[in-house]
């Protein structure tokens, strides 16, 4: 007896055997080996974007804002985040010490990432110009506030010699009437 095997029968196998070991299940979607790989690309930018955004949040304290993100679909339909930012506030204070302390906490907040961007360096430079600026502010406040001091310091200083002279004004009047007195 001659048994004829249908050739299309063990090809449409093997084919199927090939798809299965070129395809993957991700999130409930078959993707070939290339669309696996760009998911697994799109995991790991989502997850550094998302790390370097909470960097900023964490150091910038009340002077950042919320996290904003730009997503893509991946090929398992599924949104990835691939860049990210969140706004620092480049708040003055009431004094210059208070701005130069806001100054370090933006720079502080714009570096904290492991991998600070372009962006992020802007920032920092120009939260230590801010810094710059405050600390010659402070120099200044203080040399106005030592010429008060010495100026004071002066006119308590003539003001003590007069208050000196009248004194000793008043013991010789007192020491000339009462030597008259007595007399």
């Amino acid at each position: 007896m001659l048994i004829n095997f249908n050739n299309s029968y063990f090809n449409d196998i093997n084919s199927n055997d090939e798809k299965s070991k070129n395809t993957q299940t991700i999130n409930g979607v078959e993707l070939s080996e290339q669309e696996v790989r760009q998911v697994r690309e799109l995991e790991s930018t989502d997850r550094n974007v998302k790390a370097h955004e909470a960097a900023h949040q964490a150091a910038g304290g009340g002077l950042a804002g919320g996290a904003s993100f730009t997503y893509t679909r991946g090929p398992d339909n599924k949104m990835y985040a691939t860049a990210g930012e969140v706004p620092i506030q480049m708040k003055e204070g009431k004094t210059p010490e208070e701005t130069i302390m806001n100054a370090r906490q933006i720079a502080a907040a714009a570096l904290a990432p492991a991998d600070p961007s372009a962006q992020d360096y802007k920032v920092a430079a120009n939260a230590v110009k801010m810094e710059m600026q405050a600390r010659a502010e402070a120099m200044k406040q203080k040399a106005e506030e030592s010429k008060e001091k010495s100026e004071n310091l002066e006119e308590n200083s003539k003001q003590n010699f007069s208050d000196e002279n009248a004194n000793q004004k008043s013991k010789n009047l007192i020491i000339k009437a009462y030597k008259e007195i007595s007399g």
